[in-house]
């Protein structure tokens, strides 16, 4: 098999069209000329709300939340869905450290991470209580 030389221009031009960039051994997209960095507030607040994002996970975090204890029994008794599906909104809201837990079968044990929660109830609540500057009289 044949290499191919990259040159810059060929690099560059690849870089402009699929509007990405490597910046420090991750992605970063590209919206202008200059590539579009976010802060780690900002990062952290994108990955709660996106997984927040879903009712499921919603409903999954207020049961959780409302426990006295660790969650240990079978979520699809509470939240009629298949055991696939619940799993997959677990590991989203592990993802994001909302939760933590441990599954081991037989034993699954879950409960809210009380540090991330208490993190994410500061971030999003500063952003949504903010002051608007926009006073306009658009709906």
């Amino acid at each position: 098999m044949t290499e191919i030389p990259i040159n810059d221009f060929v690099f560059y031009f690849l870089n402009r069209i699929f509007a990405m960039n490597y910046n420090r051994g991750k992605l970063v997209m590209k919206r202008s000329l200059s590539a579009v960095e976010y802060s780690g507030e900002e990062e952290l607040m994108a990955l709660i709300a996106k997984a927040i994002s879903h009712p499921v996970r919603i409903r999954i975090l207020r049961l959780l939340a409302s426990s006295q204890c660790c969650f240990t029994g079978e979520l699809t008794e509470v939240i009629p869905m298949a055991q696939s599906t619940i799993s997959q909104h677990l590991k989203a809201l592990l993802e994001a450290g909302l939760i933590q837990g441990e599954i081991n079968p037989p034993k699954v044990r879950y409960c809210i991470n009380r540090e991330t929660w208490l993190k994410a109830a500061t971030l999003l609540g500063g952003f949504f209580n903010a002051d608007l500057t926009c006073r306009c009289e658009c709906r």
